[in-house]
């Protein structure tokens, strides 16, 4: 992938926080407005995340490989995997894992699109039992996109709980 320019990348996080620390602290969002994962397929961007949840949530490991960025960075759980051959060779089985045992449900979402740039901001509740442990717990997931050939690939997740 082509190196964007630091200042881009940097006004990029700012944006991204920035908004995201309205987004998550909005108390006018009502929690019966829940969105469905489809609704984020209103852009091109927003369907590769879509691709991405079902191919790790249905266990399909090639697709979901085949959507991320060879140098993708992911964070999660206070740890980092800087490719995606790297998550895939070793987090991505127990994510699949632990997605095919629980029910997630978006609870809301953004997804915006800055020319070959897109980001990603949701949160999440998920319910249900893995190993034989009750999970409720909400989470937050952030994204960035990048266009690159005319694809869009996932160039870094966050995960959180």
């Amino acid at each position: 992938m082509k190196a964007m320019p630091n200042l881009l990348i940097t006004t990029l996080l700012l944006f991204t926080t920035m908004s995201f620390h309205g987004f998550a602290h909005n108390n006018n969002i009502s929690k019966s407005k829940a969105v469905s994962e489809n609704s984020v397929g209103e852009t091109e961007a927003g369907k590769i995340i879509a691709q991405f949840h079902h191919a790790i949530k249905s266990g399909n490991r090639t697709k979901a490989r085949s959507l991320l960025a060879d140098n993708v960075i992911i964070f999660e759980g206070g740890r980092v995997e800087r490719t995606a051959d790297q998550y895939a060779e070793h987090h991505m089985l127990a994510d699949m894992k632990y997605l095919a045992d629980i029910t997630t449900q978006v609870l809301e979402q953004q997804v915006k699109v800055i020319g070959d740039v897109a980001y990603s901001m949701s949160r999440n509740k998920s319910t249900g039992q893995y190993k034989g442990k009750d999970i409720n717990s909400e989470g937050m997931e952030s994204m960035v996109l990048l266009k690159e050939e005319g694809k869009w690939k996932i160039a870094h997740i966050h995960w959180s709980n």
